[in-house]
């Protein structure tokens, strides 16, 4: 596995909501236990949150493609409270699946001289992967939690996966990466 670069290094948490509860629970336990690793080794912790204030005027092709959007100021927007955000961990507002789009993120990255990126949350053939893609074509180092990530059916969670290993992320367990930050060594 590729070195962890603790000063370079950021977690980002996507779409954690209420709204993907029932399949992001089975995932919770895992990513809990990526974020305190994160949150122990002063490593970034960035969420992201999918939400629509005005569907026909920010969801773009969303709006034709899905009969259900989240809309904001909803329950279904909130961030599942077991993985609350401490003070002071961005939460970038997005309407598409990629984090990327149309926010913040990459500036922040660039800000906080970040250069690999862990990706986590749901859905994984959705807006992991789309910020997965876009992250490595951005120059990020990119790690897929493979066992920190969930979608709606098994077949394209493992269909994402093989895709995203083959040219785009490093595919890797929870644990995996919890060692990985554990061992490594800041670089001076």
């Amino acid at each position: 596995m590729e070195l962890i670069n603790k000063r370079r290094c950021a977690l980002l948490v996507i779409d954690m909501q209420e709204y993907f509860r029932s399949i992001a629970e089975p995932i919770l336990p895992n990513l809990l236990r990526v974020i305190e690793c994160c949150r122990q080794h002063t490593l970034p912790v960035i969420f992201t949150r999918h939400a629509h204030r005005n569907p026909a005027e920010d969801a773009g092709m969303l709006a034709n493609w899905w009969d259900d959007l989240i809309i904001d100021g909803t329950l279904a927007a909130e961030i599942l409270p077991e993985l609350s955000p401490a003070p002071g961990e961005k939460i970038i507002h997005k309407q598409r699946y990629s984090a990327f789009f149309n926010t913040e993120l990459h500036r922040h990255l660039q800000q906080q001289e970040i250069r690999q990126l862990i990706i986590g949350g749901v859905m994984t053939n959705l807006c992991c992967e789309t910020t997965a893609r876009e992250a490595f074509m951005l120059d990020y180092e990119v790690f897929f939690l493979a066992d920190g990530t969930a979608t709606s059916e098994p077949n394209y969670h493992q269909a994402s996966l093989l895709n995203l290993g083959y040219g785009f992320a490093h595919i890797v367990s929870c644990q995996k990466i919890i060692d990985a930050i554990q061992l490594s060594e800041q670089p001076v």
